[in-house]
Formats: structure tokens, sequence, C-alpha cells
């Protein structure tokens, strides 16, 4: 692939990309209902990724955009600069390991073409899922999504709950392969890789429009919690097979891992590489 442009932005010029991303990723997905579920739905939605895009832009680093026309890398400089003060550590070293997981994810989307849209599709057949009895539930959303797994317990059908597992193993596995990749350069390319990876994990942040997504509907601990497990999957497969094979995860939607999987990579490996 060529170089990625980057674009540095301040954070309004993140919250106006992000705005603009979540409506791409949106448009057409909500379902056309009158009535109850169309007021709630807008009114909620509205009001969430509202108080989500506040709450991420002062915290976000950078962000692949896959769902803007050409797709977007952009990088947050203030708090990436906020974040490498208070880390206490080489800014030339920092500033390369923030673009080494946003540049793994625009791997991803460019080098998987179907990977965006099956991205999408899930969102897409998540929210039109919704019908005027998803309403009641839909009212509380602020309250459920503040508890451990408050959206497994609002979406009651099991094709709701089927397509959200879905997008919580992928999103793992995206954000944890981007974690692997970035820790496993090395000193050669990032010297101070090991001390920026020890402190970073204790206050984690950043995060893409799938981040954004994920922890609007899981919250944000849950959200960190998939670094780490998805970093985990990877090395394991990793380890066991090397990078060439663990690859085979991207040929198609039916070789990704389920979320069980995530948790047991010697089973994805049977599945997939008998």
């Amino acid at each position: 692939l060529p170089l990625a442009q980057g674009e540095v932005v301040d954070r309004p010029g993140w919250v106006r990309a992000a705005v603009q991303g979540l409506a791409a990723l949106t448009d057409g997905a909500l379902p056309k209902q009158s009535g109850a579920l169309s007021g709630v739905l807008a009114g909620t939605a509205g009001v969430q990724a509202g108080v989500v895009i506040a709450f991420l832009s002062g915290r976000v680093l950078g962000q692949y955009d896959p769902f803007s026309e050409g797709g977007r890398l952009l990088l947050v400089a203030p708090n990436i600069v906020g974040a490498q003060r208070a880390l206490d550590v080489s800014g030339e070293d920092f500033s390369m390991w923030v673009c080494l997981h946003e540049g793994t994810h625009r791997l991803q989307f460019t080098a998987v073409p179907w990977l965006a849209d099956h991205f999408a599709g899930l969102v897409a057949t998540l929210l039109g899922s919704m019908d005027e009895g998803s309403a009641p539930r839909l009212r509380d959303l602020p309250k459920r999504l503040r508890e451990a797994g408050g959206l497994i317990e609002l979406l009651q059908s099991p094709g709701q709950r089927e397509v959200l597992d879905r997008l919580i193993a992928l999103s793992t596995l995206l954000e944890g392969h981007a974690d692997h990749v970035m820790d496993a350069v090395g000193p050669d390319v990032v010297p101070s890789v090991r001390t920026i990876r020890e402190r970073f994990t204790a206050r984690r942040q950043g995060g893409g429009v799938l981040d954004r997504v994920l922890r609007t509907l899981l919250g944000v601990e849950a959200k960190v919690r998939q670094y780490a497990e998805g970093a985990a999957f990877t090395g394991h497969v990793v380890a066991a097979v090397g990078m060439d094979r663990f690859n085979t995860v991207w040929t198609s939607p039916d070789t990704l891992p389920t979320r069980a999987e995530i948790a047991d990579p010697a089973g994805w490996l049977r599945r997939v590489q008998p």
C-alpha cells in the first residue's frame, strides 16, 4: 500500500469528522418507523451520540475512518501531546506508536475489501431489527448502557443478540490485531515501545469509528477490555502458526472468530485450520 495521507486535527476537527463518519455508517440503517419508536430512537440516539463524542473528543488519539469517502486517517494533536506528557515518554516514539495502530486499521480495511461493508451490514441489521416493541426499553437506554451487560438485557430477541455478538467479536479482533502489530515492531522501530505499552495500558485511551460505535453500545470499560482480549487472541494464534496463517482470518466473514472463539483461539484454529 502507498503511505497513508494523515490529517492532523484539533478536537473540534475530530468532532466534525466523528459526526460525519457516524452519519455515513448509520445512513439508512435506522428503521423507518413512525410514532413512539422513531421519537425515542431519534432523541435517545442523538443525546447518546453527543455524550459519547464529547467524552472521546478529549481522549481519542487517532482514528482510521473507513466509512468516509476514500477513508480518513486522523491524528488528534492536542490529545497525543497531552497523553505523551502524562505518560512521560518520548514524543517521537509515542507519535510513531499511535500511527502504527491507526495505520494497521487502514491496512485491515484496505486489504480486506469486504470488511467495511460487512461491519456496516451488521450495524444496519442490528438497528433495523428494532420495532415498536423496543420503544419502552429504549427510553431507559442511557441508564442501561451504564450498567454492565446493559445492552444484552436491552436486546431481547435471539437474532439481535447474535448480531451484537458478531459486532463485539469483530471489533475485538480489529483492535487486538492493531495492538499486537504496534507492539511487535520492537525497539528498532519504536525504541521505547515496551515502556510506552506498560504506561499506556494503565490508562487506556483512543479509538476509531468501530471503537466509538462499540463504546456507545457497551460502555467504556467493556470496550477497553476488548483490546487486551483481542491482542491475546492474536498473540496466541501468531505464536502457534505464524502471522501468515493468522491472516487467513481475513478470508471471509465465515473465517472471523466468534465471540466464544476470541476467548478460545485454539478452538478457532481447529475450526478454520484443521
